[in-house]
């Protein structure tokens, strides 16, 4: 067809197989858009390639998808989604008749993979996805917790000074160092104080000889 003698015309195939089949990895569309996207790469491969190649290079193609999954489900790092992009941008611009040809494909990849994000705000993701946003703020939350709760044990607890607090400075409670300040006065160093007050990460401690 004469179409396909287009250059541009690999921007649009690409860009819309990239747009659907990530767009179905993201939001649950119940297969339509993965199978509006098999068509569409498939259309792309099978005008410049024989079915030989065009095999191989659907499998480089959906194994770059593959990975970008397994990056978003397991692994959550980026590494494999990199490779995964990779993979993808390969498969389409080897098989262009031309450079020009195999820019605009990979053009298409990119903005494809873009404009697939917009489908977030418009279907519902994927469980997946839900369930990796949760795991990450709980872990965030568990962490933030376990450090307010070692600070609070520090309350009413003996440490010394290991510097001058001019008001501020560091002392040790137990075998660990931290940061404290004192109530506007200047406590020497190897100084015995009392912690009596804990916000947050702030310490706030005076001499233990006060009354």
């Amino acid at each position: 067809m004469e179409i396909f003698s287009q250059e541009w015309i690999a921007l649009v195939i690409t860009g819309l197989a990239t747009l659907f089949l990530i767009g179905e990895v993201l939001v649950n569309m119940r297969g339509i858009f993965a199978l509006l996207g098999i068509g569409f790469i498939t259309v792309y491969f099978s005008v410049y390639l024989e079915t030989n190649s065009l095999i191989l290079m659907l499998v480089i193609y959906f194994l770059g998808i593959a990975l970008i999954v397994i990056d978003g489900k397991v692994l959550n790092d980026g590494t494999l989604a990199t490779i995964g992009a990779a993979s993808m941008i390969a498969a389409v611009a080897l098989p262009a008749p031309n450079f020009a040809a195999g820019a605009y494909a990979v053009l298409g990849v990119l903005l494809g993979t873009a404009g697939s994000l917009f489908f977030l705000k418009v279907f519902k993701r994927r469980d997946m996805w839900n369930k990796i946003t949760l795991k990450d703020k709980l872990t965030s939350e568990a962490g933030y917790n376990s450090l307010n709760d070692e600070y609070k044990a520090l309350l009413h607890q003996e440490a010394v000074t290991l510097n001058d607090l001019r008001p501020v400075g560091t002392i040790k409670v137990g075998n660990k160092d931290y940061s404290a300040v004192s109530n506007g006065q200047w406590i020497p160093r190897d100084t015995k104080v009392l912690i009596t007050q804990v916000d947050g990460t702030k310490i706030l401690v005076e001499p233990k000889n006060n009354p």
